[in-house]
């Protein structure tokens, strides 16, 4: 799980990565006979029992530094991703975040860009809304709203979400599922499992060698959110 790749001198919530240590830990991956690929393949691997050696990469709230720093290093080493972005602020900034910087957002543009470069397009909701805290009215918005804005937009199925803030509750997994999602993306689901619920590990900024492997082997064993995603 990653979000904004760049300057990283100020970053209260650890959401950003430089474009130094991303291609660092894309390395890390290469070297050990790893592959980063988008959500969609990996679970499509796995349901053919052919997952072995794969690892989803996410890049959450669609910061327009992923097309510059990110997308490049990713296809220089042919890896796939999934990148979560919010359709009710194309061309915005990360607003939701009272510390920090004013990050932007990419726009409609460059999220079509992205997609014509392999990039799997998720939902990461409309306006990056705690769903567990929504109305039914916002829920719904949120969840089957964003799909079909980002279905019109890139002209192509959007078949997986990710729970903004990384918070979710059986509330949120059915409306989900109800606005037809295949999969959505959590960080530590707790009791919730499956499709609609999976977890993530967070990757920042002071992940070197020896952190990437602890949590590459350790996933499973993972059950502690990161506070401020």
């Amino acid at each position: 799980m990653y979000h904004s790749v760049g300057d990283c001198s100020d970053d209260p919530y650890r959401v950003t990565v430089t474009p130094d240590r991303l291609e660092r830990q894309l390395d890390w991956l290469g070297r050990r006979g790893l592959t980063g690929v988008s959500m969609a393949a990996l679970l499509a691997a796995r349901g053919r029992g052919r997952g072995r050696g794969l690892v989803g990469l996410t890049f959450d709230d669609g910061y327009a530094d992923f097309v510059e720093h990110a997308l490049p290093r990713l296809r220089r080493r042919g890896f796939g991703a999934t990148l979560f972005v919010l359709p009710g602020r194309l061309g915005g900034d990360n607003a939701w975040d009272p510390l920090g910087p004013r990050k932007p957002l990419l726009t409609a543009e460059g999220i079509r860009h992205a997609a014509a470069e392999g990039v799997e397009i998720g939902s990461h909701g409309l306006t990056h809304v705690d769903l567990t805290t929504a109305d039914d009215l916002t829920l719904k918005r949120e969840t089957a709203e964003s799909r079909a804005a980002l279905t019109e937009l890139t002209g192509a199925p959007v078949d997986g979400f990710c729970y903004p803030y990384g918070t979710v509750d059986r509330r949120a997994v059915d409306a989900v599922r109800d606005a037809g999602y295949d999969y959505a993306c959590a960080i530590d689901p707790g009791p919730l499992g499956g499709r609609l619920a999976l977890p993530r590990v967070h990757i920042g900024q002071n992940d070197g060698a020896v952190r990437l492997f602890l949590k590459h082997r350790l996933h499973r064993l993972r059950r502690r959110p990161v506070e401020g995603l």
